[in-house]
């Protein structure tokens, strides 16, 4: 790590008027009144565990791709974002989260390459085609919905089940899987203007006096996977791996030194040397995502500086 670099691996403010706090994998996220107060702190998560070390700027990544995506869309659906009072918190409207992840797949990768290549050809009761090849396009997006797990592993669950276990009212369902291909269709043309190509992703709503919100983060490198355009169909054709622009190399890593999130296994600690590629991949990614250069906010006393942004924003 760069001398002079601190990274924030947890708050534990008491903010005026703090209602509850709940601790996420990354985020720290506060509510005072009908405001959710979300501090994207620089865990790094991966198999459902948040590694010991925590990533210098990651936070302030995440941040920002997700309030650049939120307000790129905010003609689709109404979100909940108000402002963004520091480069690592996020101040929107507390709203009643719907209990699943509306996870949305271009490509045959990641989860659903494995379950296709286990011979499967059912995925959240939507059926994948024969003869694909990992990466492929599908014909079109197909929606895999995730319940929202308090801990550990969110589980695949069909749309019927969603409807029939009452988890959300069908009217609502139905607007959530149209909300979710139109970002899903915008994510992929902004993608393509900078030259990536949006995989997979997953969205989040929540809703406050009956209307629906799109809720945390979107587009950000812990919720979706990209691959460069450039080169796509050669690597395809060749049988080679794709260029993938996400926290998949974070995962290699990990397996590389034997941890894969399971039972027994004892997660390995980041040297300098990976920390800092991590920082490094992170922040090209932000520039590679929104086409804009990243400005490091000042990191010293950087718990300091976001306890006195957010009493400022609440005023």
């Amino acid at each position: 790590m760069e001398i002079g670099q601190e990274a924030i691996a947890g708050t534990k403010f008491q903010l005026p008027g703090q209602t509850s706090f709940y601790k996420g994998k990354v985020r720290d996220v506060y509510t005072v009144d009908d405001r959710l107060i979300m501090v994207a702190s620089d865990r790094i998560s991966s198999f459902d565990h948040v590694l010991p070390r925590p990533i210098p700027y990651k936070g302030q990544v995440l941040n920002q791709v997700a309030t650049y995506f939120l307000e790129a869309t905010k003609d689709i659906v109404p979100n909940w974002l108000l402002e963004v009072p520091d480069p690592n918190v996020a101040v929107g409207i507390a709203c009643e989260p719907f209990k699943v992840e509306m996870v949305i797949r271009g490509y045959v990768v990641g989860h659903a390459w494995r379950e296709y290549k286990a011979g499967k050809r059912l995925l959240c009761g939507v059926e994948m085609p024969d003869g694909m090849k990992e990466n492929d396009p599908f014909p079109s997006p197909i929606i895999t919905p995730a319940t929202k797990a308090e801990e550990g592993h969110d589980e695949d669950i069909s749309r019927e089940e969603i409807i029939a276990q009452g988890i959300v009212s069908e009217a609502d369902y139905l607007q959530l899987e149209k909300y979710t291909y139109a970002l899903f269709q915008r994510g992929t043309e902004m993608a393509r203007e900078q030259g990536l190509i949006l995989v997979d992703t997953k969205y989040e709503f929540g809703k406050k006096d009956g209307q629906i919100y799109l809720i945390d983060e979107i587009h950000t490198p812990d919720s979706s996977r990209y691959f460069y355009l450039d080169g796509y169909e050669e690597r395809q054709a060749s049988g080679e791996r794709q260029k993938q622009l996400s926290k998949e190399f974070v995962r290699e890593w990990l397996m590389a030194h034997g941890f894969q999130g399971k039972e027994g296994q004892l997660m390995p600690i980041m040297p300098d040397p990976m920390v800092q590629q991590v920082t490094e991949r992170y922040i090209e990614l932000y520039e590679k995502v929104t086409g804009q250069t990243f400005q490091k906010a000042d990191t010293e006393n950087i718990s300091k500086r976001i306890e006195q942004n957010i009493l400022k924003a609440l005023g």
